[in-house]
């Protein structure tokens, strides 16, 4: 069976991009054709404030690579990972933290001071660019946590607050909200509405079932029951009411909840996010996913981790920022339920077949922050990547740069947007691609 160039399931208000299926030419060319590999996806995930100084680190490859604590969620992908040390963005260290570090970790600009906004186009918007008009949406850049308006060390907090910028001045907006965000992916309208989607396409569904193979059918159940999970977890997102922090005298609001707000549980509203980006990818709807797990400067707290003080309390007698400051066992913790986002995304793209490889293989899910520690230091930053770019990424490995005269994160995001048919001859405040990336 041939269909256009994206294979889409329609219904009243919504269109519904598929996953790829081997018995349909969804990515635009006949089965056989080289043409119909699977594109190449991109996604930057980003947490604020660094790691614990002693828990970053990785030693060995492939299937006796060891992974410090920061990181030993992502063990069983081991295989399909990259750590890259002594990595660093040359731009970030003129003066300021915080924001001076987080503004143009994509970008690799010098930063206006001062309260002025000026960065640069960031790579993610680059590669975004490129794909333009092949999806149904050019990027996806979400987040779970609300932007600082603010100054810090002469520094904006814009700055602190967004990793991707469309231009030079405009830091592309974050969807904070996962109804928004799904809405995006597959109604025609954002809007709210009491519909499910999969209702509207459910008859469609169920005539292209009987013109696909066995396994093409139980892949297209798996793909709508996905779905159908997140639409059921949105709706019930925010129904507890688990206060973090700061407890208010009035125990319960005493006006309506709005509707379709940012879930109260942050483990709830990053899981979800993840939920969306993998959807995303896997429908082909967009290429290209930004999420912002928190700010640099992060005020976030963790009520749903259990705290070294004792196992009644959680921790969130100290926000994100602060905390990073401690270095302690309740810092390990966070920078762990950071990790285990990337580590959650990643098996999921992982178990979805595309032709020969999988999601993960046809991506490259890298993830960083702004320091190395929550003493500001970025000599060298805290780099993983995920995934090998449809087969261009040899993986399992560790990089190290350190020693290295090209170490510039630019000179990495110029490698990778190579992968994505990008080829510029200066990307940020480099002219060099990394050496074995």
């Amino acid at each position: 069976m041939t269909c256009s160039r994206r294979t889409m399931l329609r219904g009243l208000g919504v269109t519904m991009a598929l996953p790829w299926l081997e018995s349909l030419s969804a990515f635009g060319a006949e089965i056989n054709s080289s043409d119909a590999t699977p594109p190449v996806r991109l996604a930057c995930l980003f947490s604020g404030n660094g790691f614990h100084s002693e828990e970053w680190w990785a030693k060995g490859e492939g299937q006796q690579m060891q992974l410090g604590k920061v990181l030993e969620s992502l063990h069983p992908f081991r295989e399909k990972l990259l750590f890259l040390r002594g990595l660093y963005n040359e731009q970030a260290r003129i003066g300021g933290i915080h924001s001076c570090q987080t503004g143009n970790l994509l970008t690799g600009a010098h930063l206006a001071n001062g309260g002025e906004i000026r960065s640069d186009i960031s790579m993610d918007q680059v590669v975004a660019k490129h794909y333009a008009g092949q999806t149904k949406v050019d990027s996806l850049v979400l987040g779970c946590e609300h932007s600082i308006a603010a100054l810090h060390k002469n520094y904006s907090m814009i700055y602190s607050s967004h990793i991707s910028w469309s231009s030079a001045t405009t830091p592309t907006p974050l969807e904070l909200y996962p109804a928004l965000a799904f809405d995006r992916l597959f109604r025609d309208e954002v809007s709210r509405t009491d519909a499910s989607v999969l209702d509207a396409v459910l008859e469609e569904a169920r005539d292209l079932k009987r013109q696909t193979s066995k396994s093409d059918s139980q892949r297209l159940d798996e793909y709508l029951e996905s779905v159908r999970e997140v639409e059921r977890r949105i709706e019930s997102a925010g129904k507890e009411r688990r206060l973090q922090g700061w407890r208010p005298t009035l125990q319960k609001p005493d006006i309506s909840r709005p509707a379709d707000g940012v879930p109260q549980d942050i483990d709830e509203h990053m899981r979800l996010m993840c939920d969306i980006l993998v959807l995303a990818f896997q429908t082909d709807t967009t290429r290209v996913c930004t999420l912002k797990l928190n700010n640099d400067h992060s005020s976030l707290r963790f009520p749903n981790l259990i705290s070294d003080r004792g196992p009644t309390q959680g921790i969130d007698y100290m926000i994100h920022h602060l905390l990073s400051h401690t270095n302690n066992g309740d810092w390990l913790k966070v920078n762990q339920f950071f990790v285990e986002q990337l580590a959650y995304i990643t098996g999921k793209l992982d178990a979805i077949q595309e032709g020969e490889r999988t999601l993960l293989d046809n991506s490259m899910i890298l993830y960083l922050s702004s320091m190395m520690t929550g003493s500001h230091n970025n000599d060298q930053l805290p780099v993983v990547m995920l995934g090998s770019g449809g087969g261009q990424i040899k993986t399992g490995r560790i990089l190290d740069y350190i020693d290295q005269p090209n170490r510039k994160m630019c000179s990495l995001y110029l490698s990778m947007m190579d992968k994505c048919g990008i080829q510029r001859d200066r990307f940020g405040d480099s002219d060099q691609r990394l050496a074995e990336v």
